[in-house]
């Protein structure tokens, strides 16, 4: 009984009705969908944090053999925690979604309709499938397909969630007005660093401990892995390198806009 009370089915969702009733109490002037949104960020990293922490202990758990190296963390948390989010998270971003648009006064936003899950999907149809990507495949393979080998890789996927906090604080930051701070912009060059390294560095890191576990240089690994396995890489790979450049151009044009700021009229300079 206490599993299923402390799975994610039941915390998420408390965590983002919680957090729906507190903030208009502290933050009066939000709307509805700024409620909404920050109420996601902050149960985003949440789970963030924890995925994190259970990365980094089945990574070091299994590092010594990281193909036959066996940790009960990696199978739980999927199942307690990382399949019931994802399925939480869907709802949570069309609550997000609906409240944005029909703040902003659009007629179809009403009340909740067909429509309104369809405009949903259109618009945010490379996460709603990231998401049911990460349902319809990394639970089968942790549960069924693996053979009890591979927790030191499932330990690695969780570390993706690295980023999402420095995430989540940059749309929080925007929430509350402080774009313009240095803890903002110390915050972008977190989410850059962490982004890269742990959801596009991580994937040709975990080829090459593959391959220094049998002891085959890297060129080579895509050749002893199964079509399979180089195939789900690629889709999980594909999506992060095209949010990453999203992140790369807004950090430009972010800089771009705060190194106007700071020139004076007419392009003086101080000596």
């Amino acid at each position: 009984m206490w599993k299923v009370l402390a799975s994610g089915a039941v915390v998420f969702p408390g965590l983002f009705l919680a957090f729906r009733r507190l903030l208009p109490r502290v933050f009066s002037h939000w709307s509805d969908a700024d409620v909404v949104l920050v109420s996601e960020r902050l149960v985003s990293s949440v789970h963030a944090l924890m995925a994190t922490a259970a990365g980094v202990v089945v990574v070091a758990s299994c590092w010594n053999n990281v193909i036959h190296d066996r940790h009960w963390l990696v199978t739980d948390f999927v199942i307690y925690y990382g399949c019931p989010y994802m399925t939480y998270d869907i709802f949570a971003m069309y609550l997000s979604h609906y409240y944005r648009f029909r703040v902003k006064g659009h007629e179809e936003y009403k009340e909740h309709s067909l429509s309104t899950v369809i405009s949903f999907l259109r618009r945010e149809f490379l996460l709603v499938l990231h998401h049911i990507a990460l349902l319809t495949i990394l639970l089968p393979v942790t549960l069924f397909f693996r053979k009890e080998q591979g927790d030191f890789f499932i330990g690695c996927l969780f570390l993706t969630e690295v980023s999402t906090p420095f995430v989540s604080l940059g749309k929080i930051l925007i929430q509350l007005g402080l774009q313009d701070c240095w803890i903002h912009k110390a915050n972008g060059g977190m989410v850059l660093l962490t982004f890269f390294l742990c959801r596009i560095a991580l994937f040709p890191f975990m080829y090459w401990t593959y391959g220094h576990h049998y002891q085959l240089p890297l060129y080579s690994v895509p050749l002893h892995l199964p079509a399979s396995t180089n195939l789900g890489s690629c889709c999980i790979l594909a999506p992060q390198l095209y949010w990453f450049i999203l992140l790369c151009r807004k950090g430009y044009r972010l800089y771009q806009r705060s190194r106007g700021a700071s020139t004076p009229p007419g392009g003086a300079k101080d000596n």
